[in-house]
């Protein structure tokens, strides 16, 4: 009797039931929560490539410091960002660092670059 209580009931059709939902909503969490991870490396990179361009304007707008500028706009960022950096100069003292930004998403091998551009006031030679 017990057991055609239940079977009436429908509890035992509804075992189980919360694993197959969380097994098919898994896949989109883990994509929503590598979009995540992404967005916040996509700002981490942007903002190591505000660091490096500033050191390296800082550095290259000082007379006695001249030609030093990428090598302290490297050293400013993260170890792991500074290998592929390029930092460019140009015009008075305008430093331009482009940072490649690494991807976590399997197939796509990069999101591009974060570009930065910072600009200081030379010195001035006393003639």
């Amino acid at each position: 009797m017990n057991l055609l209580r239940r079977r009436i009931n429908g509890r035992e059709h509804d075992r189980g039931a919360a694993i197959l939902e969380f097994a098919g909503f898994l896949p989109i969490l883990l994509i929503v929560a590598m979009a995540g991870i992404q967005l916040g490396i996509v700002g981490y990179a942007a903002s190591q490539a505000g660091t490096a361009a500033r050191a390296a304007a800082r550095t290259e707008a000082q007379e006695e410091f001249r030609g030093q500028g990428a090598a302290t706009g490297k050293a400013a960022m993260s170890d792991w960002l500074a290998g592929g950096t390029v930092i460019e100069f140009s015009g008075n003292v305008t430093a331009t660092a482009r940072v490649p930004i690494p991807s976590v998403v399997p197939g796509v091998p990069d999101f591009g670059h974060a570009v930065k551009a910072v600009t200081m006031p030379a010195d001035q030679e006393d003639r």
